[in-house]
């Protein structure tokens, strides 16, 4: 299983926010790309980051940012926030991304996502953000009317390789994730699926590992200290 430590750009800044509310930000630091230098040294190999102006409005505000991680680190990174168009796309992966996330966009224009997925192939991931039992997009500021486990299902079949699902209620709070979601969509999927949201403990990875989950994103567990990422490394690739 691979560990995504996350850095969620605002304003060029590393922020955490709770529950994706922007009133509940909390800025650990002023350089990202130093923040990303740092996981590279504790042995991480991948990293998840996020436009959160992007993702809230629309269209990739934290670009430049990005762009400098990839090029200072040897990183894996998937981006998230804010891609909706072709260029977009074009221009992050030509920037040296792995993967872009479509979220809005893979929910209100399935065709849009087919396209970049016969484009692209599997540098395009599909974002999952669950909000009561239904996907929420643009920067959870609303839920559409897509049931989570239904939606993931029609993204597999469109041809979709790997998908991102938080449950949007776990976020920042750091008291666990959910298992129980985790668990249904390992048994309802076949695609790589990497967990998110309130990823808090080495056991928790231990046990998405056990339920066959390939991935896990660490967030405010990192920045708070409740965990550490080189151990959180270990735990993951433990048999």
């Amino acid at each position: 299983m691979t560990i995504y430590p996350a850095i969620d750009l605002y304003e060029g800044k590393a922020v955490r926010l709770v529950r994706g509310d922007y009133a509940q930000m909390t800025v650990y630091s002023y350089d990202p790309v130093s923040v990303a230098r740092g996981f590279e040294e504790a042995g991480a190999v991948a990293l998840h980051t996020v436009d959160l102006e992007g993702a809230r409005d629309g269209a990739p505000a934290n670009f430049e940012s990005i762009k400098r991680i990839a090029s200072e680190t040897g990183l894996n990174i998937q981006v998230g926030g804010g891609i909706r168009t072709a260029d977009t796309i074009e221009k992050y992966l030509n920037a040296g991304i792995r993967r872009v996330i479509l979220g809005t966009a893979a929910v209100s224009e399935p065709g849009f996502l087919t396209e970049m997925v016969r484009i692209y192939g599997d540098a395009i991931a599909v974002g999952v953000d669950i909000k009561d039992g239904l996907v929420a997009i643009k920067g959870w500021t609303e839920v559409s009317d897509k049931d989570a486990h239904s939606f993931c299902s029609t993204v597999e079949k469109l041809g979709v390789k790997t998908i991102i699902c938080t449950d949007i209620s776990k976020d920042g709070l750091l008291a666990g994730t959910n298992m129980e979601l985790y668990a249904t969509l390992r048994k309802e999927l076949s695609i790589y699926i990497i967990a998110s949201g309130g990823v808090t403990t080495l056991d928790e990875i231990s046990a998405l590992k056990t339920l066959g989950i390939d991935g896990a994103i660490l967030g405010k567990a990192l920045y708070t200290g409740n965990i550490d990422l080189a151990e959180a490394i270990s735990a993951a690739k433990a048999l």
